[in-house]
């Protein structure tokens, strides 16, 4: 899962980052780079079950975060998202927007003033702008396209066309693609192009220590404030999280229980990201590793096994599945299969969140 983080300048998206990847790019230089940072999935059930396996080494699941330099000067003018970093923001299977509600007097805000309500709508406008571009440019080539058609080509062209100008004159009307309604023929069409309003995205409020006590009905206030589908909302201090995220975690644990700040960034934002994408994640355990694997709920065990490596997914015969609840309990594999707790499941099982899986597969 890679998440892209945007936002505008000043309003703490670095330190979201560094929070996020314990991470410890300077905030206060401005980049004209990318940074790239791997946040592992913090997962109790893997420290159980290492404790029963002892393995060579436990294997978390795994977040990337892009966080992507912003340009003032577009965000102002209603350009778009830049076209040198627009690539990077596609390729993100979710968005992290960043918006500032702290208020710090040596920290000059783009507007001039600290609204993060119109923050948030004013970058949600610039995606929208970057997609009409991309569509367009789409249409344009249609066009090109349909000079030099044969007749055999031609109703296909204008079909897609058709579906193209549709989606455009949406998108003018400020409807993200998340909330238009399509067919799954067009919903394929649609993968390819990775389109920014398609993609579901986590408005982060930036907040200060002093609004720590009141982050649930900041959420809650904020969320009303729009048409949350394909959204979720979350209140972070970033600049606290990223100290606290240079600690251990015995003095981590210490400090937020001073604070009152709960749950950590990492564990906060993550628990969302997987909400909002649908992910779950099932497990491998054995004496050389033990290991959590992100899947899209749903997903059925032949396609699980492909996670792990497409060989398997290919020639995969069965799966042998027990939940890490039932392992733990009975304390091994060979004591749940004695209370028939150990099944046998084929290509078609749906995994749940939590199975422990063995792959048989013959290539």
């Amino acid at each position: 899962m890679q998440i892209g983080i945007i936002g505008l300048p000043k309003s703490g998206k670095t330190a979201t980052f560094n929070a996020l990847t314990k991470g410890d790019v300077p905030v206060d230089v401005y980049a004209n780079k990318s940074n790239i940072g791997v946040a592992k999935v913090p997962d109790i059930r893997l420290d159980e079950l290492a404790g029963l396996f002892n393995p060579r080494r436990v294997v978390s699941a795994e977040v990337n975060y892009l966080d992507i330099p912003t340009v003032a000067e577009n965000f102002a003018d209603s350009k778009g998202i830049p076209k040198e970093y627009l690539n990077g923001l596609q390729s993100c299977d979710a968005l992290l927007v960043v918006l500032r509600s702290f208020d710090d007097p040596s920290i000059v805000h783009l507007d001039g003033s600290i609204d993060p309500l119109r923050d948030a709508e004013n970058i949600l406008l610039e995606l929208i702008f970057s997609d009409v571009g991309i569509v367009s440019n789409r249409i344009q080539r249609l066009t090109e396209q349909l000079k030099s058609a044969k007749t055999a080509q031609r109703d296909q062209l204008k079909k897609e066309q058709a579906i193209w100008e549709k989606i455009k004159d949406q998108l003018e009307d400020n409807v993200p693609i998340r909330e238009q309604s399509f067919t799954k023929e067009e919903e394929e069409l649609l993968v390819g192009f990775q389109l920014l309003t398609n993609k579901p995205i986590i408005l982060a409020v930036n907040i200060d220590e002093a609004q720590i006590d009141s982050s649930e009905s900041i959420e809650s206030d904020f969320a009303g404030s729009f048409d949350l589908q394909g959204m979720k909302v979350v209140a972070i201090c970033s600049r606290l999280e990223m100290e606290l995220a240079k600690m251990d975690e015995e003095s981590e644990a210490e400090f937020r229980e001073g604070l009152g700040a709960g749950e950590s960034s990492l564990e906060k934002m993550i628990r969302i990201s997987y909400e909002l994408l649908g992910l779950i994640s099932f497990l491998t355990v054995g004496e050389d590793e033990v290991r959590a694997w992100e899947i899209k709920r749903d997903t059925v065990a032949q396609k699980a096994a492909g996670k792990i490596h497409t060989d398997i997914e290919r020639g995969f015969i069965r799966a042998e599945v027990v939940h890490y609840s039932d392992l733990l309990s009975y304390g091994s594999i060979a004591e749940c299969k004695k209370n028939a707790l150990l099944r046998t499941e084929g290509k078609d099982y749906v995994v749940k969140d939590g199975d422990v899986m063995n792959m048989l597969f013959n290539v």
